[in-house]
């Protein structure tokens, strides 16, 4: 075991939880939400990774579970705050509540709704698709197209579920607190990083096991897989029900602290972006999807505030980066020992200047001779590089 990491890694930690358990009181409420927000859409993109990174199954249809569990709870706040029908029903005359909307009026029925409603309908979902062996990009179409239905039913809903406008909770009441208050905003703050601790180690578990090495035999040779006696369809369908599990609360948590759900969250480019997220962290390592999520989104909501309209611009061009420079991601690149490779380039490079430039000041030449000596030593005590014992001969090996 190597001590070392794991004192480094207890450090990180420890500094993470330090910063989550202050963050509400040193930053505004309208910062505070933003974070909580970026934190809720961690738990989604864990369920991505789990999918695509260790299965192989592209999803570009998660948004119809993040949004089920987040039409859930709102419809709960909707009728426990209101005095008969919730307001909106008044613009379209309607004076009957309609029949999917009674059981939300109890708090233990909407509790497993959020998560089990999206189980239920990935599960089906998930095993027709996987039993007719769908896969590969008609997979991915056929997850677009399901949330094209889903996202013209909602939409065109005006009666049923107020439609285009969506259901807003920040005047809504979670037992008797106001929802948009700044101190329960601190609770959903604080239940979201909890919330996204447990699912990430639930996560971290399970592909631990002897069925996470299925899942990534899956992905890499299915037929091999079913030719050793697994039946893929099981563990496809298992895995595709646990990410619409995670997708559902994600979207619940994500509700409460974005003040409204609508269809927008049923749009493809939304789906798309979860894919970005962990893409951009480092599909297959779990912890790079929470943080690809959670800064992607957090500097998406900076930008956007500052200069309206360039965020589609610079998502486009991180996309693009990460496809054609870090394949694997922020976090595989790290794992893979990236930074230390491209510290021993630079200093390769340094070193050349500095020899075919004999002009250069001495102290110039000799910090360059410093940064040199430095990285490779560095590059002595990586366990993911080859050892250069010497550097500045014609060639060198690497």
């Amino acid at each position: 075991m190597n001590f070392k990491k794991l004192k480094t890694n207890n450090y990180i930690w420890a500094i993470i939880s330090f910063l989550i358990i202050i963050m509400p009181f040193v930053v505004k409420v309208s910062r505070l939400k933003i974070i909580g927000k970026s934190l809720a859409l961690g738990i989604v993109a864990l369920g991505v990774d789990l999918s695509w990174g260790y299965t192989g199954l592209l999803s570009l249809g998660q948004g119809i579970f993040f949004t089920l569990g987040g039409y859930a709870i709102a419809m709960y706040l909707q009728l426990n705050s209101s005095i008969g029908l919730p307001n909106f029903f008044s613009l379209y005359d309607v004076e009957i509540l309609p029949f999917f909307w009674e059981p939300f009026r109890s708090p233990y029925f909407t509790f497993f709704a959020i998560w089990l409603i999206p189980a239920l309908l990935s599960g089906l979902l998930g095993y027709l698709v996987f039993r007719n062996r769908i896969k590969g990009v008609y997979f991915s179409i056929l997850t677009q197209a399901a949330l094209l239905v889903f996202y013209n039913g909602i939409n065109s809903q005006q009666k049923l579920i107020n439609g285009t406008n969506g259901l807003p909770t920040p005047n809504t009441k979670l037992f008797g607190y106001l929802v948009g208050d700044p101190t329960t905003q601190k609770f959903f703050f604080y239940i979201s990083a909890l919330l996204l601790l447990l699912s990430f180690l639930f996560c971290k578990w399970l592909v631990s096991k002897r069925f996470g090495r299925i899942l990534i035999a899956i992905r890499d040779d299915e037929a091999r897989v079913r030719f050793s006696g697994y039946n893929p369809v099981v563990y496809k369908t298992i895995i595709f029900t646990i990410s619409g599990i995670l997708a559902g609360i994600s979207g619940a948590l994500f509700t409460v602290q974005a003040d409204l759900i609508s269809p927008q969250y049923l749009l493809p480019p939304f789906s798309i972006e979860m894919v970005i997220w962990v893409a951009v962290g480092g599909r297959g390592t779990l912890i790079g999807a929470v943080f690809g999520a959670f800064f992607v989104r957090l500097f998406a909501s900076l930008v956007s505030s500052a200069v309206p309209g360039a965020w589609l611009f610079i998502q486009g061009s991180l996309f693009i980066l990460v496809v054609t420079v870090l394949p694997q991601g922020i976090v595989g690149w790290i794992k893979e020992g990236g930074p230390t490779t491209l510290l021993i380039d630079i200093s390769l490079k340094l070193d050349n200047f500095e020899k075919n430039f004999q002009s250069l000041p001495k102290p110039l030449k000799n910090f360059i001779k410093f940064l040199v000596s430095w990285s490779l030593n560095f590059s002595k005590k990586s366990e993911t590089y080859p050892k250069l014992e010497h550097i500045g001969k014609d060639e060198v090996e690497l």
